[in-house]
């Protein structure tokens, strides 16, 4: 049975609202939100402003995390959402910011991370060996 630690989905959003993209704060508040919406753990954020505009930003999550490139000047945030275990849907995160960025339009892949050939179920965040006993 083939099975995934993780999946990810890198998205591009286009047409989306400048003024929204040049946000600091407002991108922020939209990257916790998708973590949350998508039923994730936010563990600690940080995001910066480029001069003269742009954003970039990470929100890590228990689960792994979501981060924000922005291009303000050209509509454009790229965007990776990795998350990991079972309780959270990425698409939840995706279609949120979607909304929340104004995207005109769209594209999105997903991959799956840590794949894995196993006859037993894939366990996320097994108990693991301590250092000295690797």
């Amino acid at each position: 049975m083939v099975q995934a630690l993780g999946r990810q989905i890198l998205a591009e959003f286009y047409g989306c609202n400048p003024d929204i993209l040049d946000d600091t704060e407002l991108i922020k508040r939209i990257l916790r939100n998708a973590a949350l919406k998508s039923n994730a753990t936010i563990v600690n954020s940080t995001f910066h402003h480029f001069s003269p505009y742009g954003v970039s930003g990470i929100v890590v999550i228990a689960e792994s995390h979501i981060s924000i490139h922005t291009w303000p000047e050209y509509g454009y945030a790229a965007v990776d959402i990795f998350t990991c275990g079972d309780s959270i849907d990425p698409w939840v995160a995706f279609k949120y910011l979607e909304r929340e960025l104004g995207a005109e339009s769209s594209s999105a892949m997903e991959l799956r991370r840590g794949i894995f050939d196993l006859e037993r179920e894939l366990v996320h965040k097994p108990e693991t060996r301590t250092a000295s006993a690797r």
